[in-house]
């Protein structure tokens, strides 16, 4: 499956970084199709992870993953035959749906095929796709210095074969063991217990939501530091893709060695405290990079870049284990779908939420760092009474990924 993630973020990075630039010099689009292309997309690719949940319980996770890798392979190759707006909008929504459900149904594997391994399966998993995604992005960044529309056909093209060559090598994993599937063909007489499901679980629910707020660490760097860089500090405005690749370079160094911290489910709790105090350290940072003059700002924003950086690394190794440890094993896959809005959820609201920052000022880094950080606070109290179901304890099995 690791073999899986490189190919699969290799293509990701190859489109991602320049999918704007193609519907607008290659389809002809405006500012505000592309955009609203861009928002109808992500809005309807927020069911793929409660859709990816749902047909894992009930099917075999590696056919799921086949089926969505090829769904992906198709809306892409889709988009290179139309420049016409409604079909472009279906085909980018089809492609968004697939891609919101694969990540889910990846960490879903991860669960069933290392057991009490997750966490650091998930932190090697996680290491492997940013490589792959600096891998696609360089490449990406070649082309643009082509800058013909063949170029970025070419890309879009290698997105899609990308996604064929991980379902190829999907084929050759081993379907882990799945509670819910063995509950639910078990012919066993005695009545099973029913999961009511995630719908009706206040606990979690609440615990998603808290989840939204502390996946906004991705906006802060998508959109916050840039649009800080260029309209409120006095920082060089070349220093915005640099803090983008010292946090793409601390991820795939630290990810791995800090996944201990949260081996299990106790220390992953105990991490949201620490964790509050650097999202806090993270806000405060931002707010004074406006103090000085060019080089106390730099100093600041690299601060608070490496600060916010080390919240999303914590905060992955948090969320691989409270969100399975929070999940009854014949629902897995249902909860983890259901876990997977949040962070759909948080594209949405993210770049919404850093630019009221932005407009506020530098107090409203510090409110935007400080109300992250009682979020912390907030679920570390919420999941105390609710930790108590059992580890899980499937055992590890060989997979192939020749």
């Amino acid at each position: 499956m690791l073999w899986i993630a490189l190919v699969d973020r290799i293509g990701s990075g190859l489109w991602a970084s320049v999918s704007v630039l193609y519907f607008t010099y290659v389809t002809g689009l405006s500012v505000a199709e592309v955009g609203t292309l861009v928002a109808i997309a992500g809005a309807i690719g927020i069911a793929g992870a409660p859709l990816g949940g749902h047909l894992a319980d009930r099917l075999p996770l590696t056919h799921v993953l086949i089926a969505l890798q090829i769904l992906r392979a198709l809306a892409s190759f889709a988009l290179l035959t139309t420049d016409n707006f409604a079909l472009l909008v279906a085909f980018s929504a089809l492609g968004g749906l697939g891609d919101r459900a694969a990540n889910v149904l990846t960490k879903l594997y991860a669960a069933r095929i290392a057991g009490p391994d997750r966490v650091r399966y998930q932190a090697v998993n996680r290491t492997v796709a940013n490589a792959g995604w600096a891998v696609g992005g360089l490449v990406a960044a070649a082309a643009l210095g082509i800058g013909t529309a063949a170029a970025y056909q070419w890309l879009l093209a290698g997105d899609a074969v990308s996604f064929l060559c991980a379902a190829a090598l999907t084929l050759r994993c081993g379907e882990p063991p799945s509670p819910s599937r063995t509950v639910a063909t078990s012919k066993d007489p005695r009545p099973k217990a029913k999961t009511a499901g995630p719908w009706r679980d206040r606990t979690y629910l609440a615990y998603v939501a808290t989840e939204t707020l502390l996946f906004l660490d991705d906006a802060v760097f998508k959109v916050g530091l840039p649009l800080w860089i260029a309209h409120a500090s006095n920082a060089p405005h070349g220093l915005a893709p640099l803090l983008l690749v010292l946090n793409n370079v601390m991820v795939v160094a630290l990810q791995v060695p800090m996944a201990r911290f949260g081996a299990t489910t106790a220390a992953a709790r105990a991490l949201l405290l620490p964790l509050s105090a650097i999202f806090a350290l993270g806000g405060v940072t931002m707010a004074l990079s406006v103090t000085g003059g060019p080089l106390t700002a730099t100093l600041f924003l690299t601060a608070s870049a490496i600060a916010f950086t080390m919240a999303e690394i914590l905060h992955a190794t948090v969320s691989w284990e409270l969100s399975i440890a929070l999940a009854p094993e014949n629902a897995q896959g249902a909860y983890l779908g259901v876990h997977g809005l949040a962070q759909s959820i948080q594209r949405a609201i993210g770049p919404l939420a850093v630019t009221a920052a932005i407009a506020t000022g530098p107090a409203g880094w510090g409110v935007f760092g400080a109300t992250i950080a009682l979020t912390c606070v907030i679920q570390h109290r919420l999941v105390r009474d609710h930790l108590d179901r059992p580890a899980l304890s499937v055992p590890p099995i060989t997979v192939s990924e020749h």
